[in-house]
């Protein structure tokens, strides 16, 4: 790929995790700039405008009336987009054709198929599509990544994972919110997302599962709250799921991960390393995550070191850290467990 000049950003979205983004793009420093935001509510962009940028003397993003004003801006380098999944084939279409690069807003899309088809419409046109999936961003994961590449930790055997979070019904009062049609369904695709597929770095395909889902009495919502899994990974594995939005009050999702010698705790930013035949070890610190009922209650750094990361694949200076590609096998797992959910059996994986 053709290195890029990466100053100019535009933003599409400007819902609940838009101010997050905001926060990153300020910490970064060197030239980057918003050079313009687009949301499908005109009311909604000045409101966002007067919020983050209420100097009067100071420069403002551009309000674009419309993505085909961002697909024609030269000045726009690449796009983060942040708007809900069923929003967003028209504008990655005409992004992709502009030769916009894009980063957006977990999931990919709210289907394995549509996530399928966002990801050969950019690379039809050789458009980089990067996925916000930012805890694969923690040092803690960085560190037992280490670990394993240096086979310090014998095979894995054994895997827990849980995202024991809590949402308020307001959460879901939004239109739209918690549903098939717009999100793609509820806490697997809108929450647990995040933990299943920093779990798959580490435990690679899962083979099939059994699930059992349901939308619990704390919410009125189309979709699931709560999921309970067994997994068989690829490599022989086994592992269970428990992620809930009906856990009161929230606590931080936990991947525990049994290899021969070592298991291995990823909690928030801390992985704690129970070694059989040595010390036990912590390393990082806590963070918040967002699991209580302020789902915005998280640092922005994790962000800032995708948009990064992003920035510098595009300047030829890096690997991508999450390419649409590598989102897929989060997404067929999702889609296997809420499959398994309905029907009642076991599920193989569509996708490996």
């Amino acid at each position: 790929m053709t290195a890029r000049h990466t100053n100019g950003v535009a933003l599409i979205g400007l819902g609940m995790v838009s101010g997050t983004y905001i926060d990153a793009l300020s910490n970064i420093g060197g030239s980057i700039a918003l050079q313009g935001v687009l949301s499908s509510r005109p009311e909604s962009a000045q409101h966002f405008i007067h919020k983050h940028y209420p100097d009067a003397q100071q420069l403002t993003p551009t309000i674009y009336p419309n993505v085909d004003a961002i697909a024609a801006d030269d000045s726009i380098d690449f796009v983060l987009l942040t708007t809900p999944p069923n929003a967003r084939k028209e504008l990655i279409t005409a992004l992709a054709k502009a030769g916009k690069p894009i980063l957006m807003e977990k999931p990919v899309e709210r289907s394995l198929d549509a996530a399928i088809d966002l990801c050969e419409i950019c690379e039809a046109h050789d458009v980089p599509l990067g996925i916000m999936l930012q805890h694969r961003a923690r040092p803690s994961a960085a560190a037992l990544h280490n670990m394993i590449s240096n086979d310090a930790t014998g095979p894995l055997a054994a895997v827990e994972i849980s995202v024991p979070w809590w949402r308020e019904q307001a959460y879901y009062d939004e239109p739209g919110r918690g549903s098939y049609a717009r999100d793609g369904g509820g806490v697997m695709i809108s929450q647990a997302i995040h933990t299943l597929d920093l779990a798959l770095q580490f435990t690679g395909p899962v083979n099939d599962l059994i699930a059992l889902t349901a939308t619990t009495d704390f919410h009125n919502m189309e979709a699931e709250d709560f999921v309970s899994a067994g997994l068989r990974f690829a490599n022989g594995s086994v592992g269970s799921v428990v992620c809930s939005t009906a856990s009161y009050p929230g606590r931080a999702e936990k991947i525990v991960l049994h290899y021969k010698k070592l298991s291995a705790t990823l909690q928030s930013s801390l992985l704690l390393l129970d070694w059989h035949n040595a010390p036990s070890e912590t390393i990082g610190e806590e963070a918040a995550t967002g699991a209580g009922a302020d789902p915005m209650a998280f640092t922005s750094d994790w962000h800032r070191f995708m948009i990064k990361n992003f920035i510098a694949f595009l300047q030829d200076d890096a690997t991508l850290l999450a390419p649409a590609r590598s989102a897929l096998s989060v997404h067929a797992l999702i889609d296997a467990m809420q499959r398994s959910g309905q029907s009642g059996r076991r599920e193989a994986i569509a996708l490996k």
